[in-house]
């Protein structure tokens, strides 16, 4: 035999697809295929490596494994199978190697990083088992032997399983495996059960040194003159025989028809090997293993003769006592003789080599099994084949069956993933726990917070009870079906009313125009409802009447008053604030809003109270159009971006520039309200603001006070203003008057009016009456249940008890920024706190020479909330009239609108900005 001759370890696939050229005495005779798999421990000598070395007498494989690992083998952790063709022997080992081999599991906990989750490693490793069935179910189906090598001598009843994972794994992919190799060079019989033969399993263990006999190898229990007929080391065998053959044909993986197993065990041979122990004296196996060598040596320089005759030789020089390889294969005493690893496996293959096959059927009809000898150019055909479908695909022909097959590779699950089917079952057991706990206490319909809350709770009860690899799949369960039930029927609308109040009704759609509510439908079309009612009064306030609480702007500000105008106000003069105008039937709202910062949009609510300075007291002789802002003093600088101007004229003229520079658009309309954040040249399609007349303004009689329903007692008395008005001949003399707000050019509060008794300083007694204009002003408050009062100051409500009016001047009202919101002095017996909001502003203009200007400016929250303005501002009253303006009752913008404040809220961030009225003096009309 030449060295060439035995070719090195190669992988299977690189052999498969290598024209292999053999030689022309061996081309026509048949090849044993051996497979050998199993599972290694640490020990120094790799024990399947070593078994190839002596079933080949040549020295393949390294002794400890060190060269593969050097390569830059520890990266992959993968099956593989490697080839060994001897062509002499007309035999082909194909060795596997998996992460039941120590260093291959080592590989594999090095490839997994440190922070893989338990989840995914459980998927890794069951990948790995997933993948070493394929490649045992690829040996099984090409191999005629195979070899079970475990590193001790105790039967691993965990193969049980495993043998059974396969062989239903094999039943379900026989047929994807017949259309695979339907065209290769075989017998229908090939073809059909895909394999040569059922295969022979031959099992190979390990003995450890706790189980070493004697040297004499008597057992005979006190008595050596009776010597046991068989080894202990046969004794082993026997008994692992009778195990194994019971346990297999207990969980039917062998029965009595061969051809209906996943493999088969000889009934007349034996199937199991026990390895001894090795020596532990070194020296001396090292001595051993050189005499053994020697006698290679000497053997090889005899006549070779192949095949059968080769392995006869082989057997009567192996029984010379002087060729004795193994421990206790004498004959001592009467004992039979063991035979070695190669004799006790070559017993096998000279019944595939000799075409007899195997005969392994039992029972009382024993049916024959198919067996068959392929060449090796056969053999490569089926099993190129079988390593495309089964574990290496290159050919997009069968990547169809390739997908097929791995999707049968679930009934490995319920064999081998005991972790997951635990995990599964316990977490099953926790889904109706769960459940229970996410439905507990639970209205019919909750909206998105309740749902949360209770998928906590529902979260909390499924992992004291889930365990293991399914605890992440099964909490995704938990989450649907929590989802599923609740926007099944139980979803509340998350719709907000304008007063931060939810609708009451299920998930609903809203009614197209037209279109009557359906609560049939399903979803069911209604209209917001919240089941909160109020009392609210009409624009001018000589009207109450209920009204739903709003879910959009227009109810809220405009649709609701609309519809009292028609039974109380809707006859009354009024000013009209400047609407959207369409030019086009369907004009669409503005999309290019300006979308300013927070800190922008609060600093253009500064800028605008900054240049409507806000004394309200701005009664200034001569120029009409001074600011309150000079006139106190302040620097140009106080004045915003109007404040860089030259001099004093061109700070005049730039102090009212209106706040539409643009001609409005009359195409895009602003959907929302009018603020301090809005670009310009757009304007909304309605108003929310109203400022109506009542009447003149001696309709209004300071000692009944306004007769309007609702107002509490006494609380119904407008504050008045008293103004100055100088005549031209008295300018002159006034220009030296300081115009600081001192009693010279107005009276103070509290004091005494001009021309009234007791009255001490100020203008002095000589001047006429004529010379003073009263002004009177309230801001009206009402709550939600109708009730009104007149407000005297921020924390004080007008109460007079008496006749002759209100007392308290309104300069404090208007120099002071007022809130929005108060406490309703009639609170109710529940201990949530009732507010009054500020909802109009009577104005009685008299018959003067006096300009009365209105411009309200509202922030109704916290800054970076806008400051919201009229459509039109800097409106002059005309004289002579009791005006009403009537406030929003909610206020919206692009991001939302703005509610009402909670109870831990401070109320001073809701605010009237005071300066909304000045008053000036007129110009008396020329003579």
């Amino acid at each position: 035999m030449k060295e060439a001759n035995m070719s090195v370890p190669v992988s299977v696939g690189d052999l498969l697809q290598a024209d292999l050229q053999e030689d022309s005495a061996y081309r026509d005779e048949g090849l044993c295929v051996v497979g050998i798999f199993g599972k290694s421990n640490m020990q120094a000598g790799p024990l399947k490596e070593s078994l190839i070395n002596s079933l080949a007498d040549k020295h393949i494989f390294t002794l400890f494994g060190v060269a593969e690992e050097e390569d830059g083998g520890s990266a992959d952790c993968s099956s593989h199978i490697q080839a060994l063709y001897s062509q002499e022997d007309r035999v082909l080992y194909l060795l596997l190697s998996s992460v039941c081999d120590s260093r291959q599991l080592l590989r594999a906990c090095r490839s997994l990083s440190a922070g893989t989750s338990h989840s995914d490693a459980h998927d890794f490793w069951k990948g790995l088992d997933r993948q070493h069935c394929l490649h045992l179910l690829y040996m099984f189906s090409v191999c005629h032997v195979l070899l079970l090598v475990h590193p001790n001598q105790t039967f691993d009843v965990s193969y049980d399983r495993l043998f059974r994972a396969l062989d239903a794994l094999r039943q379900k992919v026989l047929p994807l495996i017949r259309a695979a190799i339907k065209d290769c060079p075989v017998s229908k019989e090939w073809k059909l059960n895909c394999r040569p033969c059922p295969p022979r399993l031959l099992f190979v263990f390990q003995m450890n040194g706790t189980l070493k006999v004697s040297g004499n190898g008597s057992e005979s229990g006190g008595n050596p003159d009776k010597p046991k007929k068989h080894s202990p080391r046969r004794r082993l065998q026997h008994a692992l025989e009778d195990q194994i053959y019971r346990i297999f044909r207990k969980s039917r993986v062998l029965t009595n028809q061969s051809s209906n197993c996943l493999f088969t065990v000889p009934a007349n041979q034996a199937f199991v090997y026990v390895i001894p122990a090795v020596e532990e004296d070194p020296v001396g196996a090292l001595l051993g293993q050189l005499r053994s060598n020697c006698i290679l040596c000497d053997q090889d320089s005899t006549t070779l003769v192949s095949g059968p005759r080769r392995y006869q030789q082989m057997r009567r020089s192996a029984r010379q006592p002087s060729f004795i390889g193994d421990t206790g294969s004498m004959s001592m005493g009467g004992q039979l003789v063991d035979c070695s690893l190669k004799e006790f496996l070559w017993q096998h293959v000279e019944l595939v080599l000799t075409k007899k096959g195997f005969d392994d059927s039992v029972g009382r009809n024993p049916q024959p099994s198919h067996f068959e000898l392929p060449t090796y150019s056969k053999w490569v055909q089926v099993a190129s084949r079988l390593h495309q479908v089964l574990i290496n695909n290159t050919e997009e022909e069968i990547s169809e069956l390739v997908v097929k097959v791995q999707s049968q590779l679930k009934v490995l699950e319920g064999f081998l993933d005991a972790d997951t089917k635990f995990s599964e079952n316990r977490c099953q057991k926790a889904l109706p726990l769960a459940h229970s706990a996410y439905q507990s206490n639970l209205p019919h319909n909750y909206t998105t917070t309740v749902h949360k809350n209770q998928l906590a709770q529902a979260l909390r009860v499924y992992s004291q009870h889930a365990r293991g690899v399914a605890f992440q799949r099964y909490a995704l369960q938990v989450h649907e079906d929590c989802y599923k039930f609740w926007s099944n029927g139980h979803q509340l609308c998350e719709e907000r009313s304008l007063t931060d109040q939810h609708c009451v009704h299920k998930f609903h759609l809203l009614p197209q125009p037209g279109e009557k509510p359906d609560m049939d439908r399903n979803p069911p079309i209604l209209n917001h409802n919240s089941r909160g009612r109020s009392t609210s009064s009409c624009n001018c306030g000589r009207k109450q009447a209920p009204r739903e609480d709003p879910f959009d702007i227009q109810a809220a500000n405009h649709d609701f008053y609309q519809m009292l105008e028609e039974k109380c106000c809707g006859k009354l003069e009024r000013i009209e604030f400047p609407v959207f105008q369409p030019s086009t039937p369907d004009p669409a709202p503005a999309s290019n809003q300006a979308q300013r910062l927070p800190s922008e949009a609060s600093g253009s609510g500064e800028a605008e109270r900054l240049k409507e300075p806000s004394t309200a007291q701005s009664h200034t002789p001569g120029d009409t159009s001074l600011s309150l802002a000079l006139s106190l003093g302040q620097s140009t600088d106080s004045l915003g971006p109007y404040g860089d101007g030259e001099g004093t004229e061109t700070q005049v003229q730039q102090k009212r520039p209106s706040l539409v520079d643009r001609q409005p658009s009359t195409v895009e309309y602003l959907p929302g309200m009018m603020h301090s954040g809005c670009p310009k040249g757009l304007l909304p399609k309605f108003s929310s603001w109203s400022l109506v007349k009542l009447g003149p303004a001696k309709s209004y009689n300071c000692h009944t006070g306004l007769e309007q329903p609702g107002f509490l007692p006494g609380s119904s008395f407008l504050l008045p203003w008293d103004l100055v008005i100088r005549s031209r001949s008295e300018e002159d003399t006034g220009l030296g008057e300081p115009l600081d707000g001192s009693t010279s050019s107005w009276p103070a509060p509290n004091k005494s009016l001009v021309g009234k008794r007791g009255s001490t300083g100020g203008l002095g007694r000589s001047r006429r009456r004529d010379d003073m204009a009263r002004v009177f002003v309230g801001f009206e408050y009402e709550d939600s249940r109708g009730r009104r009062f007149i407000s005297s100051g921020p924390d004080k409500i007008v109460k007079v008890l008496g006749p002759g009016g209100a007392k308290d001047p309104a300069t404090r009202v208007l120099n002071t920024d007022m809130p929005l919101y108060i406490p309703s002095p009639s609170q109710g017996r529940g201990l949530k706190a009732h507010y009054a909001q500020l909802t109009r502003l009577f104005i009685v203009v008299p018959d003067a020479q006096l300009e009365v200007t209105l411009n309200p400016q509202v922030q109704p929250g916290p800054p970076p909330c806008p400051v919201f303005h009229p459509e039109q501002t800097d409106l002059v009253l005309p004289p002579d009239g009791l005006w009403v303006l009537r406030f929003p009752y909610s206020y919206l913008t692009d991001r939302g609108p703005c509610y009402p404040p909670k109870e831990n809220q401070p109320l001073n961030n809701y605010k009237v900005l005071r300066g909304i009225l000045k008053a000036t003096t007129a110009n008396p009309p020329p003579q």
